[in-house]
């Protein structure tokens, strides 16, 4: 199976494009996820590297699952 390069921006980019369109602020994005409004910064910018359960806690407070997430996290641009 071939690996595909990964990009920690375009996975942060994801949770952005989702955020706004969801009309949220990173702080209550952070707060919906139970995460610090700093955290969720540093994700978005690609300076963080979220486990699983982080962003499975991002994806309900996003209200979209997984799959949804990830599938727009390889996706240049818009959710």
């Amino acid at each position: 199976m071939e690996r595909r390069e990964q990009n920690p921006y375009k996975f942060g980019e994801a949770v952005r494009n989702f955020r706004t369109a969801a009309g949220l602020t990173q702080e209550e994005l952070a707060d919906h996820s139970g995460l610090d409004r700093s955290y969720i910064g540093g994700i978005e910018r690609g300076e963080r590297n979220p486990t699983l359960s982080v962003i499975e806690k991002i994806a309900e407070g996003l209200g979209v699952t997984l799959a949804e997430l990830f599938s727009n996290s390889g996706k240049g641009s818009g959710a």
